[in-house]
């Protein structure tokens, strides 16, 4: 068998990385004093390492994230506002994920909401969790648009069912009672058994009357359905007269740049 017969076939198998090795080796005078398991080892990692990159980007990709460039690493926490440097250390290494624990990311226009939520959403990607971001009014329109078209399920399960859903812009508009009906039940899919970060210019404790309050039937049950067992990041001013936007530090406001 060549060596060009064997590459043939590493490609039909789709081992493309494994085939570009076996090549360079072949060439490389130097592979001929390496032992076979050696060699075998570097082809199977070289392989190895190239598909849990591709499966990376594919992640990164159908996640939809608003900041993609978003990095844990890159929050500031000198900027005026008070950030539990600890607490965000501890949800960057997923754990709360695989607890099936929801997190409320809570603050002001630009105060960088949407960048945690995107960077903790890229590291979810980073351990191979099948992740999506979406804009609430987005998602409610998409919703709408199915139920007249004979997709609703279909369109339900694109939200309910990747383990890590990023709701932006929670509750910025009240939902109506339709809306609310989609909201509950997307909710109920994801309970106990998937992770959504909800990023909302309102505190937790404002969300019931956004919901509609007393007056709402379904206010309880959706509050009753992300509450529990959740973590909370209030971002907040220490000197409100001296603040200074995220999206100013982060590059992200395009007026600022003209």
């Amino acid at each position: 068998m060549t060596n060009q017969s064997t590459i043939d076939k590493l490609i039909e198998m789709r081992l493309t990385a494994m085939a570009d090795a076996f090549r360079n080796q072949t060439n490389d005078p130097a592979f001929k004093e390496v032992p076979f398991e050696d060699r075998f080892g570097m082809l199977v990692d070289i392989e190895f390492n190239s598909r849990k990159n591709n499966r990376l980007k594919r992640l990164i990709h159908n996640a939809g994230f608003d900041q993609p460039e978003a990095s844990i690493m890159d929050i500031n926490y000198s900027s005026g506002r008070k950030l539990n440097k600890e607490l965000i250390n501890r949800l960057a290494t997923c754990e709360y994920i695989s607890e099936h624990r929801n997190l409320f990311i809570t603050g002001a226009t630009g105060c960088g909401k949407t960048y945690m939520a995107c960077a903790f959403g890229m590291e979810a990607c980073k351990q191979y969790y099948n992740t999506r971001y979406v804009r609430l009014p987005d998602l409610l329109i998409d919703l709408e648009i199915a139920r007249s078209e004979g997709n609703y399920k279909k369109v339900m399960a694109k939200y309910a069912n990747p383990l890590v859903l990023i709701l932006d812009e929670w509750l910025l508009l009240k939902p109506t009672e339709s809306e609310q009906r989609d909201i509950f039940e997307l909710l109920h899919r994801r309970r106990k058994k998937s992770t959504t970060i909800f990023c909302s210019q309102y505190e937790f404790e404002d969300w019931y009357d956004q919901l509609g309050g007393d007056a709402s039937p379904l206010a309880d049950a959706i509050i009753d359905r992300i509450a529990h067992d959740s973590y909370r990041i209030n971002i907040t001013s220490i000197d409100a007269a001296h603040d200074i936007s995220m999206r100013e530090i982060y590059g992200l406001d395009k007026t600022l740049r003209e």
